[in-house]
């Protein structure tokens, strides 16, 4: 894949969906709802390249050559909290996936990520790893949690989200241009706090009806 390469999904009922998240006037569980129903759409495009193998199978009339999923297995790793919407619904596609955990909150006054808990499977170098966060804003949290999924000797990473900002992908890119972004948007701008305009607010509290 080339290098800084980002694959907007534009799927109508992943646009719909997410149209429907923006507004404020959407409540938690239906937004917990949206969430795991659009990474179930965006998690149909980013497997789009895993690998298959010919196995061989009986049907009810006749054996048969099929193909199914080979070679490198799948690991999802959310960005805590918010990235934790996504599993569901991956998960719904791949049961088999493990899950890693990486805990970063952003600094007020600095907007630096600041990591306080990592948590990845033993065997990262022979798994495909999909790291997940709803949102790319300044692109710091996603670049430390991509360095340290690195830091396992991960070789195949990419990264999914909601909505990115223009600032974010250059960020993101400037850092790792091998990963590749998967996203729904990406959105006009950063305000002076670094959350994405229009964007969509708090995805955290969003998922978890908190402030």
């Amino acid at each position: 894949m080339p290098e800084n390469q980002v694959i907007v999904i534009d799927h109508p009922l992943v646009q719909h969906k997410l149209s429907v998240m923006r507004s404020k006037d959407t409540n938690t569980n239906d937004f917990r709802n949206l969430i795991r129903e659009i990474s179930i759409l965006m998690g149909y495009e980013i497997m789009r390249d895993l690998p298959m193998e010919e196995v061989e199978i009986e049907t009810p009339l006749e054996k048969m050559k099929s193909k199914m999923l080979a070679g490198k297995k799948l690991c999802v790793v959310p960005i805590l909290r918010a990235g934790t919407g996504f599993l569901d619904g991956l998960l719904q596609l791949v049961p088999l996936a493990r899950v890693g955990h990486i805990g970063l909150y952003r600094d007020p006054e600095t907007l630096v990520p600041v990591e306080y808990y990592l948590k990845l499977p033993d065997d990262m170098p022979q798994r495909r790893v999909i790291v997940v966060d709803p949102m790319l804003a300044t692109g710091n949290s996603a670049i430390a949690a991509v360095e340290r999924v690195k830091d396992s000797d991960a070789t195949d990473v990419k990264f999914m989200c909601l909505i990115a900002s223009p600032e974010g992908l250059k960020a993101f890119h400037d850092a790792h241009p091998d990963v590749p972004v998967y996203t729904a948007a990406i959105d006009r701008e950063l305000n002076d706090h670094g959350y994405i305009l229009p964007g969509i607010g708090d995805a955290g509290d969003r998922i978890f009806g908190t402030k």
